[in-house]
């Protein structure tokens, strides 16, 4: 009988997950003269959507490990309709 409550409960959480949820976080490393690649993808091998510049406000969403490298699924926060992927390397919640 607990188990379907459970089940429904797990399924509201991952939709409301992917209904916009986040943690805010900015670009933070990539150099004064330089851009963070924000990926299509986890990984090197995936196209370069745009450049994204120090400081920029993204929004994070989940993160995953590729060859040994934690990649986050971002979202500009100031356009929440892109987004891709960068190097957790280069993100600050500050």
């Amino acid at each position: 009988m607990r188990r379907p409550a459970i089940a429904a409960t797990i399924m509201l959480m991952l939709l409301s997950g992917c209904a916009g949820s986040g943690t805010r976080t900015v670009v933070k490393g990539a150099g004064p003269d330089e851009l963070l690649n924000l990926r299509a993808g986890p990984g090197l091998d995936y196209s370069v959507i745009l450049g994204i510049p120090d400081g920029t406000p993204l929004i994070r969403r989940n993160c995953v490990t590729e060859v040994g490298q934690l990649w986050c699924r971002v979202s500009l926060a100031d356009t929440p309709e892109i987004t891709g992927y960068v190097s957790e390397d280069y993100l600050s919640d500050s």
